[in-house]
């Protein structure tokens, strides 16, 4: 898989994320909040919860494929690039696998059992403080990934440039 490739799959992951981050959360809650519902923060969960669960499996999917097609294709000599690339992906797929399947699956649950929107439960009430606390670490977990990403997409550049030197003769 040659890393042009490698590059676009974490690049569209990565701007698909950050798109999400910095626009679809803040303007579903924005957006849902102007109208002045009861119940705006539960609609506009239950819409951020399915797009970031589009964004975490794609993330997790890709950090697999390509773990693995670097697994098969290995070339040569490992060096410390390649293992900081790795690690990179390790921590992309495991932190989007950790934020859909755990994190945001406990939230889930606890909004489920809540049995009214999550607008109308007291913040003092402690399973709203649990469901806070689950929603800082998913936002923890997608940070992760996308500074893994970030480190990601920096390294395959270092190596597609340190290819492109060895095949000049450069050193």
């Amino acid at each position: 898989m040659t890393n042009l490739l490698r590059s676009s799959l974490v690049a569209a992951w990565l701007g698909a994320a950050l798109f999400f981050s910095t626009v679809v959360a803040p303007a579903a809650f924005g957006v849902l909040r102007q109208f002045n519902l009861a119940n705006a923060n539960e609609i506009a969960g239950t819409l951020v919860s399915r797009t970031l669960t589009v964004i975490n499996i794609s993330g997790f999917l890709i950090g697999i494929v390509l773990l693995a097609a670097a697994l098969i294709w290995k070339r040569g000599r490992v060096g410390p690039v390649v293992v900081v690339q790795w690690l990179s992906l390790a921590v992309l797929t495991t932190s989007t696998a950790v934020g859909n399947w755990i994190v945001a699956a406990r939230m889930l649950a606890l909004r489920t059992a809540m049995a009214v929107p999550i607008d109308r439960v007291p913040a003092d009430d402690p399973r709203r403080q649990v469901f806070e606390s689950l929603h800082h670490y998913s936002v923890a977990l997608l940070s992760a990934a996308m500074i893994a990403a970030i480190v990601a997409l920096v390294l395959f550049g270092v190596r597609r440039q340190a290819e492109r030197d060895s095949a000049f003769g450069r050193v």
